[in-house]
């Protein structure tokens, strides 16, 4: 059976691309299945998917290379579409032609409209050569009023139409009394996650999602006031982007929550960081299913979420694997967040009972339930007829339905072949063992080099690199350091099966990588070809809380995917180090309280901070180190003194680092343990005093004072 996917735009990282890519690829094990992107604006999709799923284009609008990007038709309104959704959906005159043109001709036997606009089409455009199928992302309410009145007409014209949640199936069908459409609820496919996943013991909560009003991501911040007071070494994590991205950071330095909560910016693949958490946290106002809360169950994390309509009260089960608290009520959100920091035990108990929940939604059991609904429209899935079982009193099985007729220029084809291949094996001579070897020393498979790495408990890097790219013999990995090119080369070592990935260790005690970016490389001996590793999946879960190593120098390596998807791994190499744990803004001082690493205080001396001026009109500035014991210290930094020390109405900036006694070389005050890679993009601070604490690029602690305006 064919069976097509109408899909907005492939090349996007939205919910219901994931959704549909998901279930597509299920799907495709058993069956002909493309997808059909009504637009393409990029040149490989973001998401996984699986190569058996054929992906086409009806519009190319890729800057420079897309041939439909000067079209006039683009900058024409829709016939058809209102204009809310035909705006949101870039949806035009053009669309309009394609999808129609597309529709006549399809050799599909289902078709599946993935959105309103596309519902719209299909039910306009659509004809009774293949069954017609609508889904609904959202919740039936929800939409504009023009996009509800014109889904509502198109609706009856459909064989089916699913929501994702049975709370909105029922709406539907209360809302289309007597209609022959089949309104059923079939819900988004979510694949289980590859990571290692959470056992609870971080103390760290995550959210993720699209930082927009429906999300409520201002009660979290909110809820985050109350944990913090109680539990003030406890972490929150807002992963996404948005248009309440500026109000969320305005509430939170409001609030004095700036080293509490840390805005994360976009994660993809976001499995890595939900499985860094012990908790998350889904505060919507509604949702329609809440793919985010399956993922986090898949990662093993607990979910304390909002009892919105609908999805959350269908997916937990509350106090078994998560918690429904209050919706739009901040206070209940706390509370239920601190249940579960308060209660390890409970904590890990419904982590593991997360994971069990969560494969009800895998991708190929929600592709079986779609088989149902098409063979239960009459579609012939291609299932072997159930026999009858002898002497129970049964039933027989029905009779097995008539295959659906094949297309005339499918059958050619299939005719094509049968004639074709015979004559192909018949040319085709087996080759001898020595014009073997003397192919394969004369023309080598390249290297393809794709690789996923975690910590380990000793903090170590395993890289797994996957054998179906690999070939030949002495394979190494190297790390290299940018603008440097001398690889440091840790030998791949085959898994004993011969199966599975070959695997390099990075150990932390034997490896001494100079400070900066390293890419990673895989080498093959025999003829020296060398291939830099992609990133599949950089799990960080084993640096949240990991300590640096007793000793010097002090040292530290985080794993990351590049922005072009290579695997890459940040080093920090330092003789000694000052860990600014927290930093803190008060009225009238800056207060960094911090770790020392590589070196220690010393009985009887007098350590102070050096605040260094970039520019040559501002002076320096110390300040007194309060030492708690031989490598925990405290300095506060007076923005009085700093004001008075800038260079006249210059914006200033002051670089921070220890000086353990009067001869001795400066100590960067720094923030480099933990998982994240760029401090300067996370860790944010407010102008509080007129100075403003940051972290650089090295992710060196920094402060600055902003020119007055107009000077």
């Amino acid at each position: 059976m064919k069976i097509s996917f109408l899909l907005q735009n492939a090349y996007g990282i939205g919910g219901t691309i994931r959704s549909t890519f998901n279930v597509a690829s299920a799907l495709a094990t058993r069956h002909d299945v493309e997808i059909v992107s009504i637009h393409r604006t990029g040149g490989t999709p973001k998401l996984p998917l699986n190569r058996k799923v054929k992906l086409v284009h009806l519009i190319d609008t890729r800057a420079e290379t897309g041939a439909d990007r000067d079209n006039a038709l683009l900058q024409q309104d829709s016939a058809l579409i209102p204009p809310v959704e035909a705006k949101g959906a870039h949806f035009s005159a053009l669309t309009d032609k394609r999808v129609a043109e597309h529709l006549a001709r399809t050799d599909a036997d289902v078709v599946i409209a993935t959105r309103p606009g596309l519902v719209m089409y299909l039910a306009e455009f659509g004809t009774d050569a293949y069954l017609k199928i609508g889904q609904e992302h959202r919740i039936y309410g929800t939409h504009e009023p023009n996009i509800r009145a014109a889904q509502d007409l198109a609706i009856p014209k459909l064989d089916a139409h699913t929501a994702v949640s049975e709370a909105d199936a029922a709406t539907h069908r209360e809302q289309f009394p007597g209609v022959k459409t089949k309104l059923i609820a079939l819900p988004n496919g979510v694949p289980p996650s590859e990571v290692e996943p959470s056992d609870g013991s971080a103390k760290l909560v995550v959210a993720a999602g699209r930082l927009i009003p429906v999300k409520r991501y201002d009660l979290l911040v909110k809820a985050w006031a109350t944990v913090a007071a109680a539990r003030p070494d406890w972490k929150l994590r807002i992963y996404g982007r948005g248009p309440q991205q500026a109000k969320l950071r305005e509430q939170i330095d409001k609030l004095g929550l700036g080293e509490h909560i840390r805005l994360m910016g976009p994660h993809s693949p976001i499995e890595t960081e939900w499985a860094k958490g012990s908790i998350a946290a889904v505060t919507s106002r509604e949702e329609s299913f809440g793919m985010t809360i399956v993922e986090a169950m898949n990662c093993g994390v607990p979910v304390v979420a909002t009892d919105c309509p609908h999805g959350p009260g269908e997916i937990i089960t509350d106090g078994h694997d998560g918690l429904l608290v209050t919706n739009l009520d901040s206070d209940a959100i706390a509370k239920g967040l601190l249940k579960l920091i308060e209660d390890d035990e409970l904590r890990r108990t419904m982590g593991k009972n997360a994971l069990v929940s969560a494969e009800r939604y895998q991708p190929d059991a929600i592709a079986r339930r779609y088989e149902d609904l098409i063979e239960s429209l009459g579609g012939d899935i291609g299932r072997a007829p159930a026999t009858a079982k002898a002497a129970t009193g049964t039933a027989p099985a029905p009779a097995p339905r008539k295959p659906a007729p094949v297309p005339l220029v499918r059958k050619l084809r299939r005719t094509a072949g049968r004639l074709i291949r015979p004559l192909r094996r018949s040319v085709a001579k087996p080759a001898t063992p020595a014009v073997k070897a003397a192919i394969k020393e004369i023309v080598r498979k390249p290297l393809r080099c794709t690789a996923s790495c975690r910590v380990d408990a000793d903090g170590n890097i395993v890289v797994s690199v996957d054998r179906k790219g690999l070939s030949g013999e002495r394979l190494s990995l190297t790390v290299t350091r940018r603008k440097e090119g001398k690889p440091i080369s840790v030998p791949l070592k085959a898994a004993a099966d011969g199966k599975g990935p070959y695997t390099a260790v990075l150990d932390r005690r034997e490896l001494r990588l100079g400070e900066g970016r390293w890419d990673l490389h895989v080498v093959r001996g025999d003829d020296g070809a060398r291939r830099r590793v992609v990133s599949h999946l950089a799990e960080g879960r084993g640096l949240v809380e990991l300590e640096p190593l007793d000793g010097a120098p002090f040292t530290w390596w985080v794993p990351y995917p590049t922005v072009d998807g290579f695997l890459a791994l940040r080093a920090w190499y330092r003789d000694a180090h000052a860990e600014a744990r927290a930093v803190r803004q008060g009225n009238n001082a800056l207060t960094v309280e911090g770790t020392l690493h590589g070196t220690e205080f010393t009985p009887g001396g007098t350590p102070t901070l050096v605040a260094t001026p970039r520019i040559e009109a501002a002076k320096p500035v110390t300040a007194e180190v309060t030492v708690i014991d031989k490598d925990t210290f405290r300095i506060s930094l007076s923005y009085e003194d700093l004001i008075a020390a800038r260079g006249g109405d210059e914006n200033t900036i002051w670089d921070l680092a220890l000086r353990l006694a009067p001869d001795a070389k400066p100590v960067k005050v720094a923030r480099l343990v933990g998982d994240i890679v760029d401090r300067n993009k996370t860790d944010i601070y407010p102008v509080v005093g007129g100075i403003r604490p940051y972290f650089t690029v090295n992710s060196d602690l920094a402060v600055s004072c902003p020119a007055p305006e107009g000077a």
